[in-house]
């Protein structure tokens, strides 16, 4: 059986703000179910382990989006996210893939995360699948490569984007802007459309920019895995 790993925030609020963050439900609902229905076993873990956070504007959304309906209806989910595993006491290579949902606390927990970047580059260097969803690619700020350049440098990715975050008027409150900050450390960041599905792949590094690109992004996981394992066989 396939083994997927999702590693959300543990952060829960804005500084300065009563504002309830953590990880946006739609970017980890959509896939655990993408994985579950593929007949994938999913591992829920987080920075700190223990309750995942919800960011409160994600419970916002009229209508809620169905994943997000059926995890509220799946006790095992339920369970499973009110105890996810820490991080830093997996072992990483025990998992096919790696997916990092986004939510703005991922802005304060995921960047120069020393286990996050272990596991990130663990994965990659053993050909493994790492993707990650709209703030989700905060963690691959600090991580390096063995000659000390960054991870990205160079890489094709896409993140929720500086236009993006003025639009949900954040961009005054998260601690840096992503694509910027992500530009600057060498990524070639691709945008598309604000708020529309927008998803690359770059080797065994996939990326979606938005909460609407989970499906597709999710989607594009278990594909690259089918080919994976085609090719193995």
């Amino acid at each position: 059986m396939t083994h997927i790993l999702i590693v959300t925030t543990s952060h829960t609020r804005i500084p300065g703000s009563d504002d309830r963050t953590g990880v946006w439900f739609e970017e980890l609902a959509t896939p655990y179910y993408a994985f579950i229905d593929a007949g994938c076993a999913v591992t829920l873990a987080s920075v700190r382990g223990g309750e995942i956070p919800i960011d409160g504007r994600s419970l916002a959304e009229t209508p809620l989006p169905a994943s997000v309906q059926r995890f509220h209806e799946d006790e095992a989910a339920l369970e499973a996210a009110h105890q996810s595993k820490p991080v830093d006491e997996l072992t990483v290579t025990d998992y096919d893939a790696l997916f990092l949902p986004g939510g703005h606390g991922t802005m304060w927990d995921f960047p120069n995360n020393p286990a996050l970047a272990a596991a990130i580059v663990a994965m990659l260097d053993d050909g493994r699948i790492v993707a990650s969803v709209c703030h989700g690619p905060a963690a691959f700020l600090g991580v390096h490569r063995i000659d000390g350049s960054p991870l990205i440098k160079g890489r094709s990715i896409t993140c929720f984007t500086d236009s993006e975050e003025a639009a949900v008027h954040l961009d005054d409150k998260v601690p840096f802007l992503l694509e910027a900050t992500l530009r600057e450390a060498g990524a070639q960041v691709s945008v598309g459309p604000d708020f529309a599905p927008h998803i690359m792949e770059d080797g065994t590094l996939l990326t979606g920019q938005n909460p609407k690109s989970s499906e597709p992004l999710a989607q594009a996981v278990v594909a690259a895995l089918k080919a994976k394992r085609a090719q193995a066989a």
